[in-house]
């Protein structure tokens, strides 16, 4: 596999607090999910990869540039797509003039070629259809997708993308999805959430940090494996793990030590995620 991003002991913090320590990884064309607490370090090492964010230490190889180079950053820049937790948006714009006020900055200065784009990247996001649309009478769903759109500008060969999915109904998620995997198709796609669903859907591997560290890094199959004969399912309120909650069907699923009548249930990505996290879950009645 091509690697498109390499890190090499990259560091990062602030005053006392070490955000990330040492991180070692290479990333390579397809679908790469980021999965972490909130602190665990995942925005400011995408930050960092966008070149938003100087790190401390360590070196970063990105397409081949050095982003610490100011000339080859600027040539970098040209080269991926960046989607930030927040996005920043102009309401009184409508969507064709956002995306082409980015485009600008982007240095696309052909007028008739930059239209082009503008037209090519809202229907890859299905926004053709709003396109004179104001942006504040857009929905939530529809500011996602069009600050993808501004990140697909220029057809980058990175796509960085920090919580793409956060705050979408189902199928605003499942068309989300749809465009994520296809464009993994053809570019390194790296994308942080929270949603372990969207990694065992989309992701060919996963990484998971906790503290700045990078504590797995495997496929979403080797990650639901690597807890196999820790996942049971009981039917009375297992007092053996603090990981346990009631399922649909009325039965607990316990991470981790048998519960008293326990009984081997399948593992799942999430599961793999909470033990090795060691993430309480509260029961539910």
């Amino acid at each position: 596999m091509e690697t498109t991003v390499t890190v090499r002991e990259l560091g990062k913090s602030y005053g006392r607090t070490v955000v990330l320590d040492a991180i070692d990884l290479s990333v390579g064309k397809g679908v790469t999910g980021l999965l972490g607490r909130n602190g665990a370090g995942k925005t400011t090492l995408l930050r960092i990869l966008a070149t938003t964010l100087a790190p401390d230490r360590g070196h970063v190889r990105t397409l081949g540039l050095d982003p610490a180079d100011r000339e080859q950053r600027t040539r970098l820049r040209r080269r991926l797509g960046y989607l930030p937790q927040s996005a920043g948006f102009y309401p009184h714009f409508t969507v064709f003039e956002l995306v082409e006020y980015v485009a600008i900055l982007k240095e696309l200065t052909d007028r008739r070629g930059r239209h082009r784009e503008v037209r090519r990247v809202l229907e890859e996001v299905e926004l053709t259809d709003r396109a004179t649309t104001k942006v504040r009478k857009l929905s939530g769903g529809m500011r996602q997708r069009l600050a993808l759109a501004q990140a697909l500008l220029g057809d980058p060969d990175l796509l960085i993308l920090d919580e793409p999915t956060v705050g979408l109904d189902p199928e605003q998620r499942m068309r989300f999805r749809a465009i994520i995997s296809r464009l993994g198709e053809s570019r390194a796609v790296l994308l942080s959430t929270h949603q372990t669903e969207d990694v065992a859907a989309l992701c060919e591997r996963v990484v998971v940090m906790k503290s700045g560290e990078i504590i797995f890094d495997g496929t979403p199959i080797e990650l639901a494996e690597s807890v196999r004969g820790q996942v049971w399912h009981s039917q009375q309120v297992p007092a053996v793990s603090r990981l346990f909650w009631r399922t649909a069907d009325g039965r607990y699923r316990t991470l981790g030590e048998r519960p008293e009548d326990g009984v081997p249930a399948e593992p799942g990505v999430e599961d793999g995620y909470l033990l090795i996290l060691d993430e309480p879950v509260e029961a539910q009645a």
